[in-house]
Order: C-alpha cells, then structure tokens, then sequence
C-alpha cells in the first residue's frame, strides 16, 4: 500500500536512523530534516501528511517551528523529545503540537502513535460515525460528522489526541472510564508512560473547556482511577 509522506525532523544521527528505519521496515515514505530551516523548507516542499518532531535542534527551538508551520498548515505534529517535564509537553501542545512521545521510546509505540494520527486523518478526510451526528451538554457541542468541538458557540482548537479524548469522554458521559480503558482507547495498548501522557492532555483539554481549573464543570478527575464527564 502506498503510505503517506512523513517528515522525520531529528539532528542526532543515531535516533534519525533509528526512526528512518523503522519507518522502511513499515513501508512509509519519508524525508528528513536536521534542523529548524531546513525541516521548514521540507514541510512547504512536501507537504508531508505527519512531521515527527525533536525539539531540541541546533538552530531553533522545536515549539518555534510548531508556531511556524501552524501560520500556515494544520499537518499533524508528533513531538520526539527527550524533555520529559509537563510544563515542556504543554508548550509544545499549546503551540499545535498533536501528540507528544518522550525519549527514550519503543518503535512499537512510535508505529502505535503513527497509526494513531493516520486514523484522525481518515477521519478529517470523511469516514466518519453513522450515530450520532451531534453531541451536546450545556455549552459543549460535538459535531461528529464534521470532526469538530464548539463551546458557547465558538470553534475550539484541539490537537486529534484532544479531541479523540473529549469523544470518548462524551459517548460515556455520566460515567468513570479508568486510566486503562481511557489509554487503550487512545493509544491501542498500555505503555509505561501513557498514564502521565494522558494527565498532560487531559490538562491541555481543561484548559481550553474549563475556564476555573479548580472548578471542573465537564471533566471531572477521580484520583487513581480516572476520568468523568458531568452531565449538565
């Protein structure tokens, strides 16, 4: 099958082959990148379908390339970092990053991620849920058929693992979907590190639907066990 142009965006030698090769052994096409201009240039040349991001690159900052090619293309971005803290993953994500892997990582979780974004995009491009079309609650709105969220009537702009997160919360609103079930539904298997993944989006997500953090209206958080819509 012939599978989409993905962007490989990495100034260390070693994890570029790394990642180069693990893109072959799948069949992706691929180009590559070893710093901030010249992975600019590449992104307006190809107009590759995903970018796998390092950020730190001799020449800029990787978020300073996410606030780049976001004036300009929606093309989703997956963070490759050794940064592990929460702070560094929320930049990046609040800059338009779509998801975010911490070095060192699994090819396995790297192909994981990948097909991850492949299915949003096959979404975005049309294949869609039959039922429902609509989800409401309060001021929330989810418009399935067109992959978008609105809240009071405004447009929100969230990353695929955003809004994959704020569908699956809202076809089980009511209810208490633990760390294990919320991460095999996002990613497809439970990786080490997906519990501290899913706090750093599921902060990015509150931060855009939530205008008290320490009055949740839509998601509530139950301590070590998981996650909650409230029905309003």
């Amino acid at each position: 099958m012939n599978k989409q142009l993905i962007l490989v965006v990495e100034d260390d030698g070693a994890v570029r082959n790394l990642i180069t090769t693990t893109l072959e052994t799948q069949h992706y096409r691929f180009v590559t990148a070893a710093t901030g201009q010249a992975a600019i240039l590449e992104a307006v040349s190809h107009n590759p379908a995903i970018v796998l991001l390092d950020l730190g690159l001799p020449d800029m900052d990787g978020v300073e390339i996410i606030q780049k090619i976001r004036t300009w293309s929606t093309m989703p971005i997956i963070v490759i970092s050794a940064r592990s803290e929460d702070t560094d993953k929320i930049d990046a994500l609040d800059a338009g990053a779509d998801d975010y892997l911490t070095k060192p990582f699994s090819v396995e979780e790297l192909l994981a991620r990948i097909r991850v974004t492949q299915r949003r995009l096959a979404a975005l491009q049309g294949i869609m849920p039959a039922q429902p079309i609509t989800f409401e609650n309060g001021d929330l709105k989810l418009d399935y058929a067109a992959g978008c969220a609105y809240l009071e009537g405004e447009e929100l702009h969230l990353t695929p693992i955003e809004y994959k997160l704020l569908c699956l919360l809202a076809k089980n609103v009511g209810k208490v979907l633990t760390h294990t079930y919320i991460t095999k539904e996002i990613w497809g298997s439970s990786w080490n590190n997906d519990v501290a993944s899913l706090r750093v989006f599921m902060a990015t997500l509150r931060k855009k639907l939530e205008s008290r953090a320490d009055s949740p209206q839509y998601i509530q958080t139950h301590v070590g066990v998981g996650y909650r819509m409230l029905k309003l």
